[in-house]
């Protein structure tokens, strides 16, 4: 792959959805932030534009597009300068209902997939619990089978759109200890024995709310299972990918508006007599950072690539990951220097992004985890 595959359809898709996140969203990006939230209206907004089922098939309300829609939407929600809005609103899109989308039931899309990619019901991911973060295969929330239904117990943490979710994608034990037990099922929230715990206090991402989940006895019919009874784990993993891929997107993009504003800021700001951008300490600085970022957005492309070819793509979206999300620490830290005190102020774009980076190392699979992966695919290592 030489470059990526933009098509005219795809640029008109990027044009609309530019235009909407800087008209509807980033207005809103520091007073949502404070609410510890963001209106529900926003689901809809964005279904409306087709952005929520932009990958996904005609029958179930998608369009059908490849992959690079999904990049395309990845790269300009950066623009809403809240990275808590992006990750709720990827969540709904390209976390919490792909698996649906790919293995559930005609029934399963009717009721659960197709009202989220309308912006009508939200969704969320519930696989991390208080004790398995990325460890999924040692996860403890349990379902029981009784007859025609689950009795589900246990605890799931971190979850975005917890507060407010109408449905989880489900990950539960139904068999023995280790991966081989792993079932997934939809869930719907309004069932007896459902609560939530806590809304988590977090660093950054402050307008996604994330949630501490407790289920006591909840009990679902059989026909929420997804896919076949103990083989979750396999599609678990796989979800990860998408998840992770979008990640290291939008990390590329994210970086790029950082030392887009960086360079701005140091054009108009002015130390001893010349702009800051003058002084050869940040154009250095800035001319490596921007050579990082082009190395980190193709090292992405390639794996989207592959993903979107259906290819393998563990080890490349891995390492895209990782780099892009490494790289981010780097670059918000420089950019955020350069403002000085400015930079230190809540209500600047890049003392935000300061404290929402610090997540792509951690979420979706931690940096170490990402190595440990990689390692596994190097032979000799």
């Amino acid at each position: 792959m030489i470059e990526a595959p933009f098509t005219p359809e795809h640029d008109l898709f990027r044009k609309n959805l530019r235009d909407y996140v800087e008209r509807e969203l980033a207005p809103h990006a520091l007073e949502w932030d404070e609410a510890g939230i963001f209106p529900r209206e926003v689901f809809t907004g964005m279904a409306e534009l087709g952005a929520l089922g932009i990958n996904y098939a005609e029958d179930v309300g998608g369009s059908a597009g490849d992959y690079w829609y999904v990049v395309v939407l990845a790269e300009e929600l950066v623009r809403s300068r809240n990275a808590g809005v992006n990750m709720a609103l990827l969540v709904q899109s390209q976390m919490a209902t792909p698996i649906i989308g790919e293995i559930g039931t005609l029934e399963q899309k009717k009721e659960f997939l197709a009202p989220a990619l309308a912006g009508e019901k939200i969704a969320a991911l519930g696989i991390s619990e208080p004790d398995a973060g990325s460890d999924v295969a040692n996860l403890k929330t349990t379902a029981r089978r009784e007859g025609d239904e689950y009795v589900i117990n246990g605890a799931k943490m971190w979850i975005t759109n917890g507060t407010r979710a109408d449905f989880i994608t489900l990950a539960v034990r139904t068999g023995e200890k280790g991966y081989g037990g792993i079932s997934l099922l939809t869930f719907p929230t309004d069932v007896k024995g459902y609560s939530v715990s806590k809304k988590l206090q977090k660093v950054g991402n402050l307008a996604s709310d994330t949630a501490l989940l407790f289920f006591e006895d909840c009990r679902v019919p059989v026909r929420y299972l997804l896919g076949e009874e103990n083989h979750g784990f396999y599609h678990v993993m796989t979800n990860f990918q998408g998840e992770r891929l979008v990640a290291a997107i939008g990390a590329v993009a994210g970086m790029d508006r950082l030392v887009e504003d960086a360079i701005q800021y140091g054009g108009e700001r002015s130390a001893f007599g010349r702009p800051l951008a003058k002084f050869q300490v940040w154009k250095h600085k800035l001319v490596e950072h921007l050579t990082a970022i082009e190395a980190a957005r193709w090292l992405t492309y390639r794996a989207v690539d592959l993903f979107d070819r259906k290819e393998v793509a563990i080890k490349e979206i891995s390492m895209a990951k990782l780099f892009a999300g490494d790289l981010m620490q780097k670059v918000v830290y420089d950019c955020m220097q350069l403002h000085g005190g400015m930079g230190y102020v809540v209500e600047t774009p890049v003392a935000r992004a300061f404290r929402d980076a610090r997540l792509l190392t951690i979420g979706g699979g931690t940096s170490e985890i990402m190595k440990e992966i990689i390692a596994k695919l190097v032979p000799g290592l």
